[in-house]
Parts: C-alpha cells; sequence; structure tokens
C-alpha cells in the first residue's frame, strides 16, 4: 500500500489528515478513520504514561526517561533556580526510517 501525502499544505501533519488519508486511501469511513487515529494515539500515550516504551517497526522507538533535578539559571536575570526532577519522552528513529530520510535527502540535492 502506497500513501500519497500531496494534499496535505501545512508542513505539519496533523491527526485530521491522518484520518482523511485513511478514508481517502483504505476506504474506511470518516468516523471509523478518526476514531482509529484517536486510538492509536491514545495507546500511545496510555504505554508512556505508564512508563512503558513504545516501539514501532520500521519507524522508530518512544522511550521515557527520568530526569534528575537540577540547578538552573534564568538567562535574563542571571539567577539561579533549581529545576525539579521530570519524565520527558525521547524518540529514536529506526535505522529503516533514518535511510528513508537519507535518501529523500540525496535525491532532493541531486
Amino acid at each position: 500500500m502506497n500513501l500519497s501525502f500531496e494534499t496535505i499544505e501545512t508542513p505539519a501533519l496533523t491527526k485530521a489528515q491522518l484520518a482523511e488519508l485513511l478514508f481517502q486511501q483504505i476506504g474506511l469511513n470518516k468516523r471509523e478513520s478518526k476514531d482509529m487515529i484517536d486510538a492509536f494515539f491514545d495507546l500511545i500515550a496510555k504505554q508512556l504514561v505508564d512508563g512503558e516504551d513504545v516501539k514501532i517497526s520500521g519507524f522508530g522507538n518512544f522511550q521515557i526517561r527520568t530526569k534528575a533535578p537540577r540547578p538552573g539559571r534564568n538567562p535574563r536575570t542571571g539567577e539561579t533556580i533549581p529545576i525539579k526532577a521530570r519524565r520527558v519522552v525521547t524518540f529514536h528513529a529506526s535505522q529503516k526510517l533514518k535511510e528513508q530520510i537519507q535518501g529523500a535527502t540525496s535525491e532532493a540535492v541531486q
């Protein structure tokens, strides 16, 4: 299956655009498309909130990382302020995705 993104006008790909692509190219109705996209992202978010990594084969890994508390500095005043410990999400692209990006970059340069 080959999805076409020619109708995308904005630089960001939105959930609404993904649902529209499912509607146009796969044939799901608009409600099913929207529900499928919402369920997909809800599942990813739930896994991350629960502290679980999310691995999407051929795309990449989303991982939760705990950052330790550290001293920070207000750049305007120079005042030292504490930065609390927090959890952050990191994304690491798969080798396959990296190769696709590099292939697209080299084709655009030529």
